[in-house]
């Protein structure tokens, strides 16, 4: 039993660069995939996301099922991971090119419908997305841009009697400064 636990019975190298080109693979996929896979998960995906995973894992472990192999493979995916990021890191431009740039979804208090259709949302999924945090609806909002990372920039509508209040306290407090 230990035996079969702890022996690989594939070739070392073998289970260290299954997991590298499967990494790489997934990477390039996401990427062209887009940033929606990242951002806001619908029924659809998660599923796609979970199965994606449970296909991977025999190209990973190979015809290896021991706990050294999973332990080889698990530390080769963290360590290739690691050796990406902090390469991305030192070559900003390479990063840029990886990740992408962002996307406005809404810019100035408009849907933009040709941004939506290239990231695969909905009006009905952008609404979502700025309701849960914490704006009225669409209509609350000046700009929506979605991050190379998946996260969502939302800048909410200033009031027009902002201005208005901010004008009136700016010259109270030039009368006060000038007693």
């Amino acid at each position: 039993m230990l035996h079969d636990m702890f022996v690989i019975s594939i070739p070392l190298a073998e289970k260290i660069i299954r997991p590298i080109i499967v990494y790489f693979v997934l990477v390039i996929l996401l990427r062209v995939f887009g940033k929606r896979e990242l951002a806001q998960l619908n029924p659809f995906d998660l599923v796609v996301l979970l199965s994606l995973s449970n296909t991977v894992q025999n190209a990973i472990i190979g015809d290896d099922n021991s706990v050294a192999g999973g332990v080889i493979g698990a530390v080769t995916l963290l360590v290739t991971n690691y050796l990406v990021v902090r390469f991305l890191f030192k070559h900003r431009r390479l990063d840029q090119l990886v990740e992408g740039e962002c996307s406005e979804l809404v810019k100035g208090g408009h849907v933009q419908k040709d941004a939506l259709a290239r990231e695969l949302m909905t009006r009905s999924e952008l609404d979502t997305v700025v309701r849960r945090q914490g704006f009225d609806g669409l209509g609350a909002v000046d700009d929506v841009k979605l991050e190379p990372g998946g996260a969502f920039v939302i800048t909410g509508k200033t009031p027009r009697e902002h201005d208005e209040v901010m004008a009136k306290l700016n010259e109270i407090l030039a009368e006060l400064r000038a007693r």
